[in-house]
């Protein structure tokens, strides 16, 4: 009898293929004498392209973009589901659970994409004033507005490629704001000269990053979390070889900061845990308040749920 494939579901977009190859990557070089296989599954994120993400909880219910993998798991039609962390709500559907990061954390920066006319730039309060910022995430515009009040922000939808070619095209926009890691996983540089290289950039836009004092990432930023069955062990105990721990503490600590706030992944929140000395380090700030709060905290590795609820209560 011929064993059936071990089926890994993700969404088509160019940065999800690109994700789930890593994953599919790994797991064939972890587990040779296993075979696995995509499965690409269309969510309902995907299908509304025209629907504001900035009121996504009014509208619709958490989880566009994983709803859909999440049924395959649960109806056994997959096996695994890949996701950029920063998507999959906190709340996860009864008979499902986060079974892995898959391998170390990229870059947890924010990028800001702009035409080149107004030459590299450093930081945010070197742009010109009045210029048109595009974003779906409304914890990028409370930053962004935060430090540059004159900046006006305007909604754009579409996968990382259609977003670039949007703000080349379109003159009415004058910059963007993007994940480093999705960027590099799409094969898409900042050159020393701070121009966009690579994958499928269009000409003409350069790039500034913004460090983690300008804008705190998103919870889970830059990770990519495997989601499987509470009760598969055979899963379970693929997972545990893919896992980085270091990187599951970190996102453990951002996911039960905001699950005690209350948030999904279109809430004004942003948080950063890393590992210092043996210790993890949690900050975040919040604009659930007509001012912006913010808190950090430090705790050991093995109560990485626990801090994220002590900065929380901070943050409320």
């Amino acid at each position: 009898m011929i064993e059936r494939s071990i089926l890994i579901a993700t969404r088509g977009s160019a940065l999800a293929l690109a994700q789930a190859n890593m994953v599919l990557a790994e797991c064939r070089a972890k587990f040779p004498s296993l075979v696995f296989a995509l499965k690409i599954i269309k969510t309902t994120g995907d299908r509304l392209q025209s629907v504001s993400m900035s009121r996504i909880d009014a509208n619709l219910p958490r989880g566009l973009f994983t709803k859909e993998l999440e049924i395959a798991l649960l109806e056994s039609k997959a096996d695994v589901a890949v996701h950029s962390l920063k998507d999959l709500p906190t709340q996860l559907p009864d008979g499902l659970k986060l079974g892995a990061v898959a391998g170390q954390r990229a870059d947890v920066r924010d990028v800001f994409i702009y035409r080149d006319a107004f030459k590299p730039k450093t930081k945010l309060a070197d742009f010109p004033p009045g210029l048109t910022v595009s974003t779906s995430s409304t914890r990028r515009k409370a930053q962004i507005l935060a430090r540059r009040p004159d900046f006006k922000v305007v909604e754009i939808r579409g996968n990382v490629p259609t977003r670039l070619q949007k703000l080349a095209r379109q003159p009415e926009i004058d910059a963007t704001i993007l994940a480093a890691a999705g960027l590099g996983r799409l094969q898409i540089q900042i050159t020393a000269d701070g121009r966009l290289k690579g994958g499928d950039a269009p000409d003409g836009l350069a790039a500034t990053i913004l460090e983690t004092d300008e804008m705190l990432p998103c919870v889970g930023q830059g990770a990519i979390g495997l989601e499987i069955r509470e009760h598969d062990e055979r899963m379970a105990g693929i997972c545990q070889r893919l896992n980085d721990d270091e990187t599951f503490c970190c996102v453990t600590s951002e996911r039960a900061l905001l699950l005690a706030m209350g948030g999904g992944c279109q809430t004004p929140v942003g948080a950063h845990a890393h590992i210092d000395s043996g210790m993890l380090c949690l900050r975040a700030v919040s604009f659930l308040t007509d001012r912006p709060r913010r808190a950090e905290g430090r705790g050991p590795l093995s109560e990485a749920a626990a801090l994220g609820e002590q900065v929380a209560a901070q943050l409320l």
